[in-house]
């Protein structure tokens, strides 16, 4: 059965001059690959949390992106053994670019067009044993440290996004994913339980 871990709690956090930001890294492991979503911009945390995993770069296989803000996928090329996937494609280490098709990821993972933050965005739906529906949602789900929402179905809908490039597929984006997830980890925060 595929497994899912958090290997890097995403965070937001807001100073008077600059931010400081990496977004949820998130290990899949279908059985036959290791998947990373979303690799982010902390080289270290990554490098430390794959160790405890006792995993090194080149052992992962996959690296999903859910969009292309830099913040989430700068780290890309560090996985030197790793095709890279975007929201419809396969990006090999040897220049190749295919489609996507239902088989590349597994019977138990899939990737859903999440468009609103960015038009590209996906969202990463993984089916575990232990819990259920877990959706890794990028940045359709976010928030600055300090500021977590109530998760409630209406807060989530209505959660303000400063980044947001079209605020109707954002909330429609959302709807959608709150209606299938029973757990979301956001592209910062904490994963939570979605209560319906």
């Amino acid at each position: 059965m595929t497994t899912l871990k958090v290997l890097v709690e995403g965070y937001a956090r807001e100073f008077d001059d600059h931010e400081e930001v990496s977004p949820s890294v998130v290990l899949i492991d279908n059985g036959k690959s290791k998947i990373i979503v979303d690799p982010g911009c902390d080289r270290q945390a990554v490098l430390d949390a794959l160790s405890t995993q006792g995993l090194s770069t080149g052992q992962i296989d996959i690296v999903l992106l859910t969009h292309t803000h830099l913040d989430h996928c700068i780290l890309a090329g560090m996985f030197e053994n790793a095709s890279v996937l975007d929201d419809s494609d396969i990006y090999s280490q040897n220049s190749e670019i295919r489609r996507q098709d239902e088989t590349t990821l597994g019977p138990d993972i899939q990737t859903v067009p999440t468009p609103g933050h960015d038009q590209f965005h996906c969202s990463v739906i993984v089916k575990t044993a232990d819990m259920g529906t877990v959706v890794v949602a990028g940045d359709i789900f976010w928030w600055v440290d300090g500021e977590e929402p109530a998760k409630n179905v209406d807060s989530l809908l209505d959660l303000a996004d400063p980044y947001v490039k079209d605020e109707a597929a954002l909330r429609d984006s959302r709807k959608k994913i709150l209606e299938i997830a029973d757990y979301i980890i956001p592209g910062h925060g904490q994963i939570f339980k979605v209560v319906r």
